[in-house]
């Protein structure tokens, strides 16, 4: 275990490091200069030329690179003309539009998108492991029918669309809640969930779809089993066999898929967090991109790879504690 681990984890950093090493190459490909956009419209040649410098983007890529690992491992100073800034590692820079540090910027931003993609995960889980569960013990009726039109529609269904509907039908014309506006949950945690619950279900009945059909085949698959058949011949009772035997064959594919989706949550959001206004990864990322704020995309893109990367280990753990066949190498 102890070794799988530590592998992953080296794997991971050198992926993180291509990660950033791509990201600061695409971008110094882009026409637009970061220094008259952090600078301004009206600046004169004079003050871009000041701005340049003091953002380091008259050093070639390889040592701004390289001046970005440095920071991240071990802090760096920024001259701003005036005095020097101490950025404590790790260190992903200052935002060009904002002047804020991004690794502030980004924990700003995280419980954002932290909360919409925890409430989705229990609403997906929920939701799609009951109708997928569903859908195999009533296979060839009408429940299961039901169920599987349903799980095709939602899965036919962009996730934005699916947001819009939810506007129109619970807050313009049933108004049974306010649009949300978001609400830190330090700040009142009541608003908060009650501000997160249509972008919650959104998320939620969304990713479902898939989480229905994976829970489906997979019961399904169990109960076809050799030993499946063989406790039946024994006479063990059918919610017995469900509970102990065939949730068993499902829950492992589920565990490590859910592990998977949370991570890319942390950046795939985009759509939900624009439609309903949350401040999280996704959107700080979009609006990064746009502006062609270096600094803020790589500082994103990095805490996303390393959800994702972080994910895929413990999907693996997940799995290999869920089901004792599998061996970690």
């Amino acid at each position: 275990m102890t070794g799988f681990v530590v592998k992953r984890l080296g794997g991971a950093v050198f992926v993180l490091l291509v990660l950033s090493a791509l990201v600061y190459g695409l971008f110094y490909l882009a026409p637009s200069d970061p220094a008259r956009l952090a600078c301004g419209e009206r600046c004169s040649p004079a003050q871009i030329a000041q701005v340049r410098e003091q953002l380091g983007l008259n050093e070639s890529v390889l040592t701004q690179y390289a001046q970005f690992l440095q920071g991240v491992f071990t802090g760096r100073d920024y001259s701003t003309g005036v005095s020097t800034l101490r950025c404590d590692a790790p260190c992903l820079g200052f935002s060009y539009q904002s002047d804020q540090q991004v690794t502030e910027l980004i924990l700003d931003r995280l419980p954002a998108t932290a909360s919409l993609a925890l409430g989705a995960m229990v609403i997906w889980l929920t939701v799609g492991v009951g109708t997928g569960l569903l859908s195999a013990l009533r296979r060839g009726g009408l429940t299961e029918r039901a169920l599987t039109v349903a799980t095709l529609a939602a899965t036919g269904t962009p996730v934005f669309i699916l947001g819009l509907l939810m506007l129109m039908v619970v807050c313009a014309y049933l108004q049974w809640l306010p649009f949300p506006t978001y609400v830190p949950l330090g700040e009142d945690p009541e608003q908060w969930a009650w501000n997160m619950l249509l972008p919650w279900l959104t998320l939620g009945f969304f990713e479902s779809a898939k989480y229905a059909r994976l829970t489906r085949s997979s019961t399904l698959e169990t109960l076809a089993e050799d030993h499946i058949r063989t406790f039946r011949a024994y006479g063990v009772g059918e919610r017995a066999i469900v509970g102990r035997h065939a949730l068993r064959g499902a829950v492992p594919p589920v565990i490590a898929l859910s592990a998977l989706d949370l991570g890319t949550m942390f950046g795939g959001a985009v759509l939900t967090e624009s439609l309903f206004g949350i401040p999280g990864l996704g959107k700080t990322l979009i609006d990064g991109v746009r502006v062609i704020d270096l600094p803020v995309v790589v500082g994103v893109v990095l805490v996303i790879g390393a959800a994702v990367v972080l994910a895929n280990v413990v999907a693996d753990l997940l799995y290999a504690a869920a089901d004792r066949r599998v061996v970690l190498s």
